[in-house]
């Protein structure tokens, strides 16, 4: 149950030479001294600031577990961003540019998702058919495009065309499938957004 998040790694490399520097320094300076000690501090310093500038901060993405407090709500988040990041990665390897361009929208989509889910779990069941059979089978359908985009006959053409037609249709249903996912809140705050106007007239605040 797993979802990805980038941190920001320093590199060793840099302080393992600034320590490196102590014990040549007491082969060669008095560092028994105060000007021994001092001198071999600042050389310390500056190989750790000149390493540190061959030797970028790395930008590392991991998994880490998603927590909504349902394993079943988790389970689902971990299996609708394992099939984003493969719709992500037949992106990657579809050249043309207007279904990539659907494709775009179908994981942005998706992934907006998976942030309204963690947000509020109890919204989850709105998503289980998503889950489960849509986006699933948007990654089958594609999969089968990317294995076929080179391949002549008639039949591959058939469903490179036929792809290509309902790409779109599909990227507008993941696009449904979220703003379904705020149906309830926009309700609400018509209905607060009418009594607010209603009390405002009753108290000639408003026209």
């Amino acid at each position: 149950m797993k979802k990805w998040e980038e941190v920001r790694r320093r590199p060793v490399l840099p302080l393992y030479l600034a320590a490196l520097v102590w014990p040549v320094a007491a082969l060669l300076l008095p560092v028994y001294t105060l000007w021994g000690l001092a001198v071999t501090a600042v050389l310390s310093l500056a190989v750790g600031l000149v390493a540190g500038r061959f030797c970028p901060t790395r930008l590392i993405r991991r998994e880490v577990p998603f927590s909504t407090g349902s394993e079943d709500t988790d389970a689902m988040l971990t299996g609708i961003t394992q099939n984003l990041d493969a719709l992500a990665q037949l992106n990657r390897a579809i050249p043309d540019a207007e279904l990539s361009r659907q494709l775009d929208r179908m994981e942005k989509a998706g992934r907006a998702i998976v942030d309204e889910i963690q947000h509020d779990p109890k919204k989850a069941p709105q998503v289980d058919r998503f889950a489960r059979y849509y986006l699933p089978e948007a990654v089958k359908i594609l999969a089968a495009y990317a294995r076929m985009q080179t391949v002549q006959g008639d039949n591959a053409g058939q469903v490179r065309r036929e792809v290509n037609e309902t790409a779109g249709t599909i990227a507008q249903a993941f696009e449904n499938q979220l703003d379904a996912l705020y149906s309830a809140e926009a309700l609400d705050i018509s209905t607060d957004i009418e009594v607010l106007e209603g009390i405002l007239k009753g108290q000639n605040l408003a026209r």
